[in-house]
């Protein structure tokens, strides 16, 4: 009698998520929060743009400027986004190639914004004040504002916090490698890390965990798991708590008591309305609700938005003194063609910088030992 060996069953592998497609609805929520925080720059706050304008824009959009006050929270969602993609992005890739992708991707189009900035600024006829040409220089690191110099581009301080989470994210999930449960470590560990950063009200802790920004990061990263395992209770865990933890936390920065000296009084259910929202529109997304948005132009929008965000600020206070003081067009009129304008200029920086030299630079640091 032969005895026939017993074959053990295949382990069950981890469910992976399908090949991964453009997801261009993510693309087009990208330049709706970057048109958020152009609004908000623009017309939603004071400081330097009362001088572009000649005024205070409270005067300029007497009722809009209430609405252009919410654009802030555009870079919460900007935030939501990073965690979604920097997952997916990390997700099967090595170290290397995961540095390379990042620095290839953030560099030249950044390169190119500061020394642009700082020359359009350097001009006789630009009233605005450039930075000194050591701080110029250091701005091309990007960390200037942990050394404490001068910032060439008023936005470049959400790129500091993106460059932490890169840090952490690429330190404990992408070298070792990742997979599910390695990631919902991350969230978990990260999560109450940052609550007792908060608690213990440390410096280095705040610098490195960064408590009023994590939850949305870690939110992005959840929803990738749900866009990977629709039914993963522990990946909608890890949103809930985020979305708890990071409107408590832009409620706390961004409310003010109703005040008639205040720009704008933004109310606390309009700040949770917002970020609210963001969270619903990658969640849309990571569902697959959005797919049928798919059109070819919104990739074409996501990859302005980078540029956009990175020139819009400070070039367009000076967009904005040409065209309503100096030319006399309407506030509206001014606010449209410097959107239009910057826009403009950002698909001319990734036409001609970000194209030629995002896989240069990619490969050249791919290849590196």
């Amino acid at each position: 009698m032969t005895v026939r060996p017993v074959i053990e069953p295949p382990r069950r592998a981890e469910r992976t998520a399908p090949r991964e497609t453009r997801l261009r609805a993510l693309d087009g929520l990208r330049l709706v929060a970057a048109l958020m925080v152009a609004a908000y720059h623009y017309g939603g706050r004071g400081g330097e743009v009362t001088a572009a304008w000649g005024s205070s824009p409270t005067v300029q959009f007497p009722t809009l400027h209430e609405y252009f006050a919410y654009g802030c929270l555009g870079v919460q969602i900007f935030f939501v986004i990073s965690g979604f993609v920097i997952c997916m992005s990390g997700w099967g890739r090595p170290l290397k190639s995961f540095f390379a992708s990042r620095a290839a991707r953030l560099l030249p189009a950044y390169w190119v914004a500061v020394l642009l900035v700082t020359a359009v600024f350097a001009l006789p006829v630009v009233a605005y004040e450039a930075v000194s040409p050591s701080d110029a220089l250091l701005n091309l690191t990007m960390l200037q504002q942990p050394l404490g110099a001068d910032r060439v581009l008023g936005v470049c301080w959400t790129l500091w916090a993106e460059v932490r989470f890169y840090a952490l994210f690429a330190l404990c999930v992408v070298l070792p490698g990742a997979n599910r449960q390695r990631v919902i470590m991350f969230c978990g560990l990260w999560t109450l890390a940052a609550v007792i950063a908060e608690a213990a009200n440390e410096p280095l802790l705040d610098l490195v965990l960064m408590p009023e920004y994590a939850p949305f990061f870690i939110g992005g990263v959840g929803l990738y798991l749900v866009h990977r395992n629709h039914r993963d209770a522990y990946a909608w865990g890890i949103v809930g708590v985020s979305w708890l933890i990071g409107q408590h936390y832009a409620v706390r920065n961004l409310w003010r008591p109703a005040s008639e000296d205040a720009f704008a009084n933004r109310t606390s259910y309009g700040i949770v309305l917002v970020v609210t929202l963001g969270f619903l529109a990658v969640a849309a997304i990571a569902l697959g609700r959005l797919n049928r948005v798919n059109w070819r132009w919104l990739t074409v929008a996501g990859a302005l938005t980078y540029p956009f965000y990175l020139v819009h600020e400070h070039l367009g206070w000076v967009v904005i003194e040409t065209l309503h003081r100096d030319l006399g067009l309407p506030s509206g009129a001014t606010f449209a063609l410097t959107i239009a304008s910057m826009l403009l200029l950002a698909w001319l920086l990734n036409r001609y910088v970000e194209k030629p030299l995002t896989p240069r630079i990619r490969t050249a640091l791919s290849r590196v030992r």
